[in-house]
């Protein structure tokens, strides 16, 4: 387990939620800057950020926001590509603030994103009109997250190579087929976005995947994700991982959660694929998680990476979460060396479910991209499949 963005280490780990707020980025204020900064507008609090027009904003720093506006100079044309550039790399709603705007300004400011535009120097007043209906949006959406019949799963691996991605593929397609029966949906999102293979490993060939949610911005909806997803024949609809590898440090915590929210109300339930390496978005996504599978084999150095991962996860006041231990590759031979009382022992808790050694069968599904009851039905695999899928169904109180 290792930190990929240099300026994440293990102090700054955090797992974070959205506190709403509008931020201001502006190259300067006229008059009383303090009173801007205390006032509060549609119930959200002001926040201010100076900035000269040209230099860069990053998605980051709209984390946390309910809106921002942005301060855009009318006679430069850096200054509004800056605007749509970032309006294509965030989903926060975005203002435009100018001063005596003309209007081909205006309309080529909203063409590219902006929710509306707002004269300078800032009016309270103004700004009233212009976020009311932000908030209106924002607070629609609390509503349905509320009363959401979604359930979000989240996939650790306890380590690499533990073949944690190749057990949630055989898993997931398993659970929509079911699922399918009874008229519900379910979704796997794979955000190992360097090294996730989820679609290769089901035989997809998607034309679309995660970066087109990614770069979506604004236009981000439904429509889109549905359109972005491909579905296989089980009924599993996935969103497959970047075909070229992607930093980790280039996904926004809120930016993470808008997909995954967005998924859960198109489809359901939603499998998410996790990258082995720790950021600050993952742990975020990991505290929404109704359930989480930490994968994991029985093995010595399985068994401590399992631990130091729930020592985090414990670190980080997500002690609460439903956490199940699955082991992987299991086979029988294995209890003699290590007995469930000492895997008791070391993480603090029973094994949730084993899933047995086939590697020649999951070999070959992997390789025909089919699931394993394609190749050989009636397995010790295909049972422990069926068993997990029960129990997470049941974890996840749906009635089957």
């Amino acid at each position: 387990m290792s930190v990929i963005n240099p300026n994440e280490t293990a102090r700054t780990w955090k797992a974070t939620t959205r506190e709403a707020s509008v931020q201001l980025f502006l190259s300067g204020v006229e008059g009383d800057a303090a009173a801007l900064v205390g006032a509060r507008v549609a119930d959200f609090p002001l926040g201010l950020n100076i900035v000269p027009t040209g230099d860069a904003i990053s998605a980051d720093d709209l984390a946390g926001a309910a809106a921002a506006v942005v301060q855009v100079d009318a006679d430069n044309p850096a200054s509004i590509k800056r605007f749509e550039q970032l309006a294509r790399q965030t989903t926060t709603p975005l203002i435009a603030a100018a001063y005596d705007p003309p209007l081909a300004i205006v309309r080529a400011l909203v063409r590219v994103g902006a929710h509306d535009v707002v004269p300078l120097p800032l009016s309270i007043d103004e700004l009233e009109t212009s976020v009311a209906p932000i908030r209106d949006e924002l607070n629609s959406k609390q509503v349905k997250a509320a009363v959401r019949t979604s359930k979000i799963v989240s996939v650790v691996k306890g380590l690499g190579g533990v073949g944690a991605t190749s057990l949630v593929t055989q898993f997931a397609s398993r659970f929509a087929a079911n699922e399918r029966q009874h008229g519900r949906d379910a979704c796997l999102i794979d955000l190992d976005v360097q090294f996730g293979d989820v679609a290769f490993q089901l035989g997809l060939q998607p034309r679309l995947s995660l970066v087109e949610l990614l770069e979506a911005g604004g236009r981000l909806d439904g429509e889109l994700l549905r359109a972005t997803a491909t579905e296989h024949a089980s009924g599993l609809h996935v969103i497959a991982a970047p075909a070229d590898m992607m930093p980790l440090e280039s996904l926004s915590s809120d930016h993470v959660m808008e997909i995954v929210e967005l998924a859960g109300r198109e489809y359901g339930t939603v499998f998410i694929d996790l990258p082995t390496n720790w950021t600050n978005w993952s742990l975020s996504l990991l505290a929404q998680s109704d359930l989480v599978l930490l994968v994991t084999e029985l093995t010595v150095a399985g068994l401590n990476r399992a631990k130091r991962q729930l020592n985090l996860i414990q670190s980080q006041d997500l002690g609460s979460l439903d956490v199940r231990i699955v082991i992987n590759r299991f086979e029988k031979s294995l209890l003699r060396t290590i007995r469930p009382n000492d895997v008791r022992e070391a993480l603090g808790r029973d094994i949730g479910y084993t899933v047995s050694n086939d590697f020649r069968l999951m070999s070959a599904a992997i390789d025909r991209g089919v699931p394993i009851d394609d190749i050989k039905r009636k397995t010790s695999l295909a049972k422990d499949l069926d068993t997990l899928d029960a129990g997470v169904a049941a974890a996840l109180n749906l009635e089957r």
